[in-house]
């Protein structure tokens, strides 16, 4: 007995009237691809600039900074230990002075002395190639 599936005989079904067996034309305001309407391009510049209104945008940042903010809260840590802790941070660079900053330097030349010579002739043979 053989398949009906696997029958070579058998042809693909026709599509219920209205439908068409082409890639369906995006709704206006749609690219091809995209999954939501293009953004509108009119609008004042603060507008494109915050992206989206003043009021939305504001209430945005007010709920995400009432979560963080309850999250921080939770951890126990408050705004003025952040702002501590960065003043803290520079004080200590500039007490290490210009000593970390020389050390970096040095860092810099000798990485240099071995990456600047590759990438000459990398460029030299990338330039040859093109001809």
């Amino acid at each position: 007995m053989t398949d009906r599936m696997s029958d070579p005989t058998r042809s693909t079904p026709e599509p219920p009237p209205g439908w068409t067996r082409s890639t369906p034309e995006p709704p206006p305001g749609w690219t091809a691809g995209q999954r939501s309407p293009a953004a509108p391009r009119s609008g004042s510049a603060l507008n494109r600039f915050l992206g989206g209104s003043p009021a939305s945008v504001f209430l945005r940042l007010f709920f995400v900074s009432l979560i963080v903010g309850a999250l921080f809260m939770w951890l126990d840590i408050r705004p003025i230990d952040i702002f501590r802790g960065l003043t803290d941070l520079f004080n200590r660079i500039y007490r290490m002075g210009f000593d970390a900053i020389r050390e970096v330097f040095d860092y810099v030349l000798v990485g240099a002395a071995i990456v600047v010579p590759i990438w000459l002739v990398l460029r030299l043979l990338n330039m040859r190639g093109e001809r």
